[in-house]
């Protein structure tokens, strides 16, 4: 019964992770008249913040030590701040610019461009589905690339960031709160710095366009660090290929929000290219069941098969030791 409620509260934490995500378009917008780079720099100041009061509720600090002795996590911490520091940035200027299915499409391919990192960085071996997959996600950027008239550059550097963001993070392996917390410590100098200088020049709007929006900037941290937790919470209690298929309802949502809410075009030629990545998409995931499903068969028959010879070996032995003591004079050995 506990396992069952574990899992349950693991999809909700992953659907609420992820419907964040997916909803955060609606947010940036209300930061205007800050630009894109003002509000980076907000998020990177108020995300510290807000994690380091998190740390402290849950008193969590040693792998601070840890991180600090280790140049080669300190290193890939700060290329994972840089990359994020790219994605963020991307992301909160194309949703501010009216690019919002452009950004969602970044996400879906997101899968893709990792399997794609993997091969090309880790050596990794594809299976045919995946190769599969792979070549229908090119022929989609192709044909979106005709359909804008330019390569949709906004999808592959959001898509190509996160993806190296999460490789780095693989390498690390901390946990997300503590991870959060390292990144935005290296961002948080260089972002104080801009927005102290910003200020100076007189073109800082917080502070300047009302308590409200000074608020909306400082919220920034929460946007930033809860569906973090809640992602943190959900990696926890459900298995990867549940978690794998959530990862979709964020750029849905996003694509959703881009039509219905900003009103954005969707020429025949983008239907196209969208077409093509969900068609990938819907083949990746299809072999990541089929190949979950035969892990669990191979697991579940390798483990009859232990189990059996565990079985055989006691009944050898027990007919062994019969044997011995049916002989005339002869009397089992005692353990």
């Amino acid at each position: 019964m506990k396992t069952d409620d574990e899992g349950r509260a693991g999809l909700l934490y992953g659907i609420g992770a992820y419907g964040m995500w997916g909803l955060v378009p609606l947010f940036w917008p209300l930061l205007k008249p800050a630009g894109a780079v003002e509000i980076l720099a907000h998020r990177m100041v108020w995300s510290l913040a807000f994690v380091v009061v998190a740390l402290l509720a849950v008193r969590r600090w040693g792998w601070i030590r840890e991180l600090v002795r280790s140049p080669r996590k300190l290193g890939l911490i700060t290329l994972a701040a840089a990359v994020i520091t790219v994605n963020w940035g991307v992301y909160i200027w194309a949703v501010n610019a009216g690019q919002v299915v452009e950004a969602s499409l970044g996400y879906f391919i997101n899968p893709l461009v990792t399997i794609a990192l993997g091969v090309l960085l880790l050596k990794e071996r594809l299976r045919p589905a995946q190769w599969v997959a792979v070549g229908v996600a090119a022929a989609a950027v192709l044909v979106l690339s005709v359909g804008y008239g330019r390569p949709p550059w906004i999808s592959l550097i959001l898509a190509f960031s996160f993806g190296v963001y999460g490789l780095v993070k693989k390498k690390v392996n901390i946990g997300g709160l503590e991870s959060l917390a390292a990144e935005t410590a290296i961002q948080f100098l260089p972002a104080l710095a801009y927005l102290l200088w910003l200020g100076s020049q007189g073109s800082a709007t917080f502070g300047t366009e009302g308590t409200g929006h000074a608020a909306l900037l400082a919220a920034t941290g929460i946007v930033t660090a809860v569906p973090l937790i809640c992602f943190g919470a959900a990696a926890i209690r459900v298995p990867l290929s549940t978690l794998g298929l959530l990862q979709y309802l964020a750029p849905m949502f996003q694509f959703v929000l881009g039509i219905a809410y900003f009103h954005e075009a969707m020429p025949p030629e983008r239907w196209a290219g969208f077409s093509l990545v969900w068609l990938a998409l819907t083949i990746l995931t299809w072999d990541a069941l089929r190949t979950a499903r035969r892990s669990r068969a191979a697991l579940a028959a390798a483990e009859r098969a232990a189990a059996a010879a565990a079985v055989a070996a006691t009944t050898g032995t027990l007919r062994a030791d019969a044997g011995v003591a049916s002989e005339p004079g002869r009397t089992p050995a005692v353990s």
